[in-house]
């Protein structure tokens, strides 16, 4: 039987999450610390509170999944709370880095009930009123492989994500970081520079703008403080990824002063080539979690790009 919900953290990835789980049939309710926020919710039909010590008793009753959804920066505060109201429940979250927030989880003692989480879906949207309920629907879910997650926790956590919509790529907390550097965060950081480099044409400039700047610069409309906090958090990946990046774009720079820009974009379109080849990988099917190297296997089948498309029975 999948057990309740509890959702901290309002906004457009808490909110929608709420929103699924409710249509999945979960009993789910939520908190969130600006009060509009929560009427906002209750009034759209679904359980909602400022009051985070009576969500989080609620929650220690009915053994709920407890769900962290706040930015990165309030994470620390709401473990808190978790720890001294509901230190029992099974814990995870869907904050955009992982290693961070599994850091404070051991800090305040939840390392043995939390299993970490992050689906990779959104828009430059935010807040409560942004949410749906299909926004996870066929998103790749990351659901953390970390040595030493409980087998019972870690079922919880992917049959959300699968209650959801999604479907469940298992990744270290620390590879994870790395990919969402490159495939997340450095993006976010190419859109600011984008959007500054249009505007600081002038007007003509803008005027001239068409898709290519369109795309390359929608994910700068997301909430500058959403952005850094995400980045930030993750500050030592992006700064690898981001001065590999810069190498390349020095290299795309020289070669204009006399070469041929032939070689930046060949590889670019081979690159972007195979990430359209990608398609569906083999589900994964034979791991059953809590048998012997089962955290192993999964990081195994996540490398190769593999996904969790049902929920494995556990062995006996």
């Amino acid at each position: 039987m999948s057990v309740p919900v509890c959702v901290l953290g309002l906004g457009l990835i808490g909110g929608s999450l709420l929103r699924a789980a409710s249509a999945a049939g979960r009993t789910a309710y939520g908190y969130n610390r600006s009060g509009d926020a929560a009427a906002a919710a209750s009034a759209d039909g679904f359980e909602a509170s400022a009051d985070l010590g009576g969500v989080l008793a609620r929650a220690r009753a009915d053994g709920a999944l407890i769900v962290i959804a706040v930015p990165m920066p309030a994470v620390n505060s709401v473990l808190k709370a978790v720890a001294e109201h509901a230190p029992q429940c099974p814990l995870t979250d869907v904050v955009s880095v992982k290693e961070p927030v599994a850091a404070l989880a051991r800090k305040h003692g939840l390392d043995a009930r939390y299993v970490g989480g992050h689906p990779m879906a959104g828009t430059a949207e935010s807040g409560w009123a942004a949410g749906d309920a299909e926004l996870f629907r066929n998103a790749r879910w990351v659901v953390s492989v970390d040595s030493g997650r409980d087998p019972v926790v870690w079922k919880h956590v992917v049959r959300l994500a699968l209650d959801c919509g999604s479907v469940v790529v298992p990744a270290e907390s620390g590879e994870h970081d790395e990919a969402a550097a490159r495939i997340s965060h450095l993006p976010h950081l190419f859109a600011e520079t984008l959007a500054l480099a249009g505007a600081r044409g002038g007007d003509l400039t803008l005027a001239l703008a068409a898709g290519s700047f369109r795309d390359g610069t929608r994910v700068a409309g997301t909430a500058p403080a959403l952005v850094d906090a995400m980045c930030e958090a993750n500050a030592d990946a992006l700064r690898r990824v981001l001065d590999e990046a810069l190498q390349t774009l020095t290299a795309a720079r020289k070669a204009l002063a006399g070469d041929s820009t032939a070689e930046l974009t060949a590889a670019g379109f081979d690159a972007h080539q195979r990430y359209l080849r990608r398609g569906e990988k083999s589900a994964i099917t034979a791991v059953s979690p809590g048998a012997p190297g089962w955290l192993e296997e999964l990081r195994a089948a996540g490398r190769r790009g593999e996904a969790l498309l049902t929920l494995p029975e556990e062995r006996s």
